[in-house]
């Protein structure tokens, strides 16, 4: 009997905890869309559910040439390649945005508060923005989330 009170009362909690979440969850994914079919299991992982690629592992770490990085889901331009620099974090870096490029919100993960920036265009996760250093401001960005087209 207190078996089956405890476990009416678990079904009971999560039913509600389901309930208060779900209009927030259907709110939430309604701003992120995958718009290139051809995404990777790991970018859509970092875009979507705001995972982190490995630090070192982005050959944009070491993109040289001039022209603009853009969103790999929705190909809006984000960053320009005068704006990138090397951090030295393991991930490409740039100290400013193109203007309206990005949305941000705080989170709380990790015990700290960051700030979260997101495509404006199509909602996806991309980074961090970090106060730090010399370039004032560090837009530490998943490689995997970003397209370099280079300039003619």
């Amino acid at each position: 009997m207190i078996n089956k009170k405890r476990n009416f009362l678990k079904l009971s909690g999560l039913s509600f905890l389901s309930l208060v979440l779900l209009p927030y969850r259907l709110l939430y994914s309604a701003t992120k869309k995958i718009i290139n079919q051809n995404l990777t299991d790991e970018q859509k992982n970092i875009m979507f559910n705001e995972a982190t690629e490995r630090p070192y592992t982005s050959p944009l770490n070491y993109e040289k040439r001039n022209g603009f990085f853009h969103c790999a889901n929705c190909e809006a331009k984000l960053f320009s390649s005068d704006a990138k620099f090397d951090s030295g974090t393991g991930w490409p870096s740039f100290r400013e945005s193109l203007p309206g490029a990005f949305k941000t919100k705080i989170d709380y993960s990790f015990g700290m508060k960051r700030i979260e920036y997101h495509c404006a265009n199509c909602g996806v996760h991309h980074g961090h923005v970090f106060a730090d250093g010399l370039q004032k401001k560090r837009f530490c960005s998943n490689g995997l989330c970003l397209i370099f087209i280079p300039e003619d």
